[in-house]
C-alpha cells in the first residue's frame, strides 16, 4: 500500500516503492536510518543495540513543517470523527448500563478522548509512523452487559488490572511475534473484511441521503484524476455540503462546555477482577490491537508491538481513575490515516497521527458538546465520511489478498470470516477472521508437504 498514485501532483517528494525490505519471516528488516527508501518503523523501540540506529534516524528526518500535508491534517479529522460517531455511542451505552452520573460519563469521554489524543501523538512523533489509537469500542461492548453488576469504584479497580495486563504483555514481546508469522495475504484479507462494511454502508446511504452519496463519489472521482492526494477532502466538503441541502444538519442541541475530569479511587475485588478485567483485556488485545499491528504492517511499517502495546496499557491504566476503560491500536479508523489517501509517501503519514492526537484532545476538552454534536450528525453524513476516505485501502487490500494464487483459499476465509462480522465468546470477527485464516493456511501448507513428499517417494 505504499505504492505511489500517478497523477499531477504539486509535491515533488518520490514515494518508496513498496515494502523495500520492511517484511521478513522473523520481523526485521532493512531499517530506515540504512535504507532511505524504506518505510518508518522501529524508531525509537528501545530494543538493545538500536541507540546509535535511532541516532541516525533522528538526523535524517525533516521538520514537522516540510512534512505537513493537508490530505494527512484531514485525514486525521476524518479519523476522529468516524472514531466519535459510533464507538462513542457504545461508551454512552456502557456509561447508562452502569447507571453513571453525567459527570462520570462526561470524564468516560474525556479520559477516552485525552488517552488517545496523548498516545496518538507522542507515539506518531516518536515512531514516524501513523499510530492511530482510541479507545476500546468492543471493550465498551462488554462493559454495556456487566458494568451494572459491580459498584463504579469496583469497576474503576478493573479498569487499572486491564491497563496493568495489557502493559504486561506488550512488555514480554510475545503478541508481536506471534502477529509477525501471520501470512501477509491473510494480514490484507482481514484489513478488507474489517472494511468491506463501510464500503456497503456507503452505497446503503443511497437510500436515506442519495444527494450526499452521489456528490461525494463524483467529486471524488473527479478530483482523484488530477490530485489524488486531496480527493477525500473535496469528497467531504461536497458531503457536507450536499447534506446541509437535504436532509439538513440540527445542530441547535450541541451545547458547547468545558469537560473537566472526574477522579475515582479505584477498589481492587476479586470478582470485578475476574468478571471485568481479564474480559476486557482479553478482547481489547484480540478485537483491537492484534488488528492494529495488521493495518500497520498491511500498510508497510515495522511497528514495534513492545513500545505501542506498553505504551497504551500504561495510559489506560494511568487514565482508569478518571473513567478510561482502555486506549488500544485503533484498527478501523487507523485504515484511514495509514493508507496513501493520508500522503502518497508513507514517510510523511506520521503527520496524520499528531493531527488525529490534537482533534482527540480537542474532542476530550468539549466531551459535553461531542456527544451533542454527534447525536446531531446525520448517521448517513458518518457512513459516506467513512466509506469514502476508506474506498482506496479496501481496493488495495482486496488485490494483497488474492495476489498469491497459494494463499488464495486462506485470504478468502479470512476475509470472509471478518466481514461476517461475527462475534463469539466476546471476541469481534476480526480475531476469528485471523484464527480461522492460519487454521486454513496451516491445513493446506500441511496437505502440499504431504504431496511433496509423496512426490519424492
Amino acid at each position: 500500500m505504499a505504492t505511489a498514485e500517478q497523477g499531477a501532483e504539486d509535491d515533488t517528494d518520490e514515494a518508496p516503492g513498496p515494502d523495500t525490505g520492511t517484511r521478513t519471516g522473523t520481523g526485521e528488516g532493512t531499517r530506515a536510518a540504512d535504507a532511505p527508501d524504506a518505510v518508518p518503523g522501529d524508531a525509537g523501540a528501545g530494543n538493545a543495540g538500536a541507540g546509535g540506529e535511532r541516532a541516525q534516524v533522528v538526523s535524517g528526518r525533516r521538520g514537522l513543517l516540510a512534512d505537513a500535508s493537508l490530505s494527512a491534517v484531514l485525514a486525521g479529522l476524518i479519523t476522529v470523527v468516524v472514531s466519535c460517531s459510533g464507538p462513542l455511542l457504545v461508551v454512552l451505552a456502557a456509561a447508562s448500563a452502569g447507571h453513571l452520573t453525567d459527570e462520570q460519563t462526561a470524564s468516560w469521554v474525556w479520559a477516552a478522548c485525552v488517552g488517545s489524543g496523548v498516545t496518538c501523538a507522542v507515539l506518531s512523533w516518536w515512531t514516524r509512523m501513523p499510530v492511530i489509537t482510541a479507545f476500546s469500542t468492543p471493550g465498551a461492548a462488554v462493559l454495556v452487559g456487566s458494568l451494572g453488576d459491580y459498584a463504579y469504584p469496583q469497576a474503576i479497580g478493573a479498569f487499572l488490572v486491564s491497563g496493568l495486563l495489557m502493559a504486561l504483555v506488550g512488555l514480554t514481546g510475545v503478541f508481536g511475534r506471534v502477529m509477525r508469522r501471520v501470512p501477509p495475504g491473510i494480514v490484507a484479507a482481514m484489513l478488507a473484511g474489517v472494511l468491506f462494511s463501510f464500503g456497503v454502508d456507503l452505497f446503503s446511504a443511497l437510500d436515506g441521503a442519495p444527494l450526499p452519496v452521489l456528490a461525494s463519489l463524483a467529486v471524488y472521482l473527479a478530483v482523484k484524476q488530477r490530485s489524488p492526494r486531496y480527493a477525500v477532502a473535496w469528497a467531504l466538503l461536497a458531503a457536507v455540503l450536499a447534506t446541509a441541502v437535504a436532509p439538513g444538519i440540527h445542530a441547535s442541541s450541541v451545547d458547547i462546555g468545558l469537560t473537566l475530569p472526574v477522579f475515582t479511587a479505584p477498589e481492587l475485588t476479586g470478582s470485578a477482577v475476574v468478571g471485568l478485567a481479564v474480559p476486557l483485556a482479553v478482547v481489547t488485545m484480540a478485537s483491537q490491537n492484534a488488528p492494529g499491528l495488521a493495518v500497520l504492517a498491511a500498510c508497510g511499517y515495522r511497528p514495534n508491538d513492545r513500545l505501542l502495546i506498553t505504551a497504551t496499557g500504561l495510559a489506560s491504566t494511568a487514565l482508569a481513575p478518571l473513567g478510561g476503560h482502555a486506549v488500544n491500536l485503533a484498527a478501523i479508523t487507523a485504515a484511514i490515516s495509514t493508507g496513501e489517501e493520508a500522503h502518497r509517501d508513507p514517510r510523511r503519514r506520521y503527520v496524520a497521527g499528531l493531527a488525529c492526537g490534537v482533534f482527540y484532545l480537542l474532542a476530550g476538552v468539549c466531551g459535553a458538546a461531542l456527544v451533542g454534536l454527534f447525536a446531531a450528525l446525520p448517521p448517513e453524513l458518518i457512513a459516506v465520511i467513512a466509506g469514502i476516505a476508506l474506498l482506496a485501502t479496501f481496493s488495495t487490500s482486496l488485490a494483497q489478498a488474492v495476489a498469491d494464487e497459494r494463499g488464495r483459499d486462506a485470504a478468502v476465509v479470512t476475509f470472509l470470516t471478518t466481514a461476517s462480522g461475527v462475534t463469539l465468546g466476546g471476541i469481534g470477527s476480526a480475531c476469528w477472521g485471523l484464527v480461522l485464516g492460519l487454521v486454513t493456511h496451516l491445513a493446506l501448507t500441511a496437505r502440499r508437504r504431504r504431496d511433496v513428499q509423496d512426490e519424492a517417494v
